[in-house]
């Protein structure tokens, strides 16, 4: 019986040596550290004024500030995250272990700047601009899974980088 060969594709790794070091030295990680947790918070608590706004008709106001919020913030995430990625890469943007989810984040962009958009320039019924919100969050979502995935990732192979080199010393 013949089998396929297999072949395994290694991915790159996430950080080179002298990336890891930068990203560790940057304080632009602790930054980010403490700006992605708030920002999750402030998107769970405006999720539900949004959905209780659609759901109820109540709370619009407090629903739109919410999610003017969550805008704020993410824009403040994301202009200390390209400083952060210029850091630790030397690119604003799009550094190629970040690529995919730095497209990402120009849809979430974009679409909370369309909110913005249609709220204050009356283009949108406030129904319209709870289910545009929502479709933001929508790319939110996909975009933190991202950036969680690539947290996991690296803590994996920074893992996997000390335990090499711990073996490594203990051979030499």
């Amino acid at each position: 019986m013949r089998t396929a060969p297999t072949t395994r594709t290694t991915a790159r790794p996430l950080y080179s040596p002298a990336e890891r070091r930068r990203r560790d030295a940057s304080p632009w990680t602790v930054v980010q550290g403490v700006l992605a947790p708030l920002q999750f918070l402030v998107f769970l608590v405006s999720l539900v004024l949004v959905v209780r706004y659609l759901l109820t008709g109540e709370g619009f106001l407090l629903a739109t500030v919410s999610i003017v919020l969550k805008t704020i913030v993410l824009y403040l995430i994301m202009i200390t995250g390209s400083i952060w990625e210029h850091d630790v890469f030397g690119k604003w943007l799009f550094a190629p272990s970040f690529f995919w989810e730095d497209v990402v984040s120009m849809l979430v962009l974009a679409l909370h700047t369309a909110y913005l958009v249609a709220l204050f320039g009356d283009l949108l019924d406030p129904v319209g601009q709870m289910l545009l919100a929502l479709a933001a969050y929508a790319a939110y979502l996909v975009n933190a899974g991202q950036f969680v995935w690539k947290l996991r990732r690296a803590r994996l192979e920074g893992g996997a980088e000390s335990a090499a080199v711990r073996l490594a010393e203990a051979a030499g």
